[in-house]
């Protein structure tokens, strides 16, 4: 039965299987962390496992559906989607739906669905990206043919993500540095790059709409010790989601308390999405939390792989852009949850609750595996392919 599923899959099976376990993990989580908010919105937990349950449905059809499409088409598809989503960007800051002071989401209409544009500006840029670079290798080090296209895209799109979402921006800036580090684009042109960054950075925090929010953040994290004074209660503590976070992280001990048992899922903000991971240890214990971290560092090797036997360079460029923003996200989910850093509200990839999220993560997967499958075509065209024996030629007896 494995053996059939698995034939319709093609490129890297270990990659399929990590895929599965997470999302498994995923469903069981979410189940068992969604009490309090059916509680507050008067519905039933089924209703969210449900929809939890098809969203990774059909996370897994865009997957399949995108890992059967050969990568190189993604090439022109990225122009597409850079044209889509610059101005996606610019109407979501101008006119999307607010949530917790940010305009991040676009409201789908008939269905009422919100979507985050920043998901698909992500996929975007990293496609573009692996495009630029890999067709300008010859004049990589040409400024007015290479550099200034490739850093006015990255500052474009990091400037319009930071404004509403600066983790997301930083992150996607942190992943363009590394492709154009592999596509041997200059350190003195990189340093320009992380220079601009700098500046850009600086100008968001200083006068951006979040301004206050990503001051308060920062003070947070250097925050040593929380403030009970006066009439200052625990909610209103600015650490009050890490501070949270941590007990859960503590109670969990080595192997958890059991699923479905968890305590802190009634008093930690977001933990079927922004805080899954301190939920997760809560629960399965300090050695579910290492099993978790292995299967993502398991997933950027095999990502790692296909990048060293791509034959091409936009295939190589692809899969590790993709592959570095998965795996950062998930580090920097992670992070936040054990106190290692700010507070941010990033998802865990294939295991938080969400639909954008998810769904455009399952695309990034598909085509790395389309990548994938093209090594694996080859390879198999090569080994198919018998050496050309050649048929001894007939003697022809004639007379003397």
């Amino acid at each position: 039965m494995m053996e059939h599923i698995f034939s319709k899959l093609k490129g890297d099976k270990w990659i399929w299987i990590i895929v599965i376990l997470l999302s498994i993990w995923s469903l069981l989580a979410v189940y068992s962390s969604v009490g309090p908010l059916a509680y507050k919105e008067g519905k039933g937990t089924e209703i969210y496992l449900f929809k939890h349950f098809f969203t990774v449905a059909a996370g897994f059809g865009l997957m399949y559906l995108s890992h059967k499409l050969d990568y190189r088409y993604y090439a022109g598809i990225s122009k597409l989607l850079m044209l889509i989503t610059i101005p996606l960007l610019l109407y979501t800051l101008l006119f999307g739906s607010k949530v917790n002071d940010a305009s991040r989401w676009l409201t789908i209409p008939i269905i009422n669905q919100t979507f985050q544009t920043s998901d698909l500006a992500k996929l975007a840029l990293i496609t573009f990206l692996a495009r630029m670079l890999s067709r300008k290798q010859e004049e990589i080090k040409d400024v007015k043919k290479s550099f200034i296209p490739i850093m006015g895209a990255v500052c474009l799109v990091f400037v319009l993500i930071a404004l509403a979402n600066l983790s997301t921006a930083l992150m996607l800036f942190g992943v363009s540095v590394l492709l154009l580090m592999i596509g041997r684009i200059s350190f003195k042109q990189i340093a320009v790059v992380c220079m601009g960054g700098a500046v850009l950075l600086t100008l968001v925090m200083l006068l951006g709409p979040r301004k206050e929010t990503y001051v308060s953040r920062i003070k947070g994290f250097f925050q040593t010790e929380s403030v009970h004074e006066g009439n200052t209660s625990f909610q209103d503590d600015k650490n009050f989601q890490a501070n949270n976070a941590k007990i859960a992280i503590a109670t969990g001990e080595m192997f958890g308390k059991g699923v479905g048992n968890s305590v802190q899922r009634n008093s930690l903000p977001h933990p079927y999405s922004d805080f899954i991971f301190a939920f997760i240890i809560e629960e399965y214990g300090t050695v579910g939390g290492a099993v978790l971290l292995f299967l993502y560092i398991a997933l950027m090797y095999r990502i790692i792989r296909i990048v060293t036997m791509s034959p091409r360079a936009f295939g190589a460029f692809l899969a590790a852009g993709l592959g570095f923003s998965l795996t950062i996200q998930a580090l920097a989910n992670m992070a936040v949850a054990v106190g290692l850093g700010p507070v941010t509200g990033v998802p865990l990839p294939l295991v938080s609750m969400g639909g954008t999220s998810i769904l455009f993560t399952s695309i990034a997967l598909g085509i790395i595996l389309s990548v994938s499958r093209n090594i694996e075509e080859i390879k198999n065209k090569e080994e198919l392919e018998p050496a050309k024996v050649r048929a001894p030629k007939k003697v022809v007896v004639g007379t003397i």
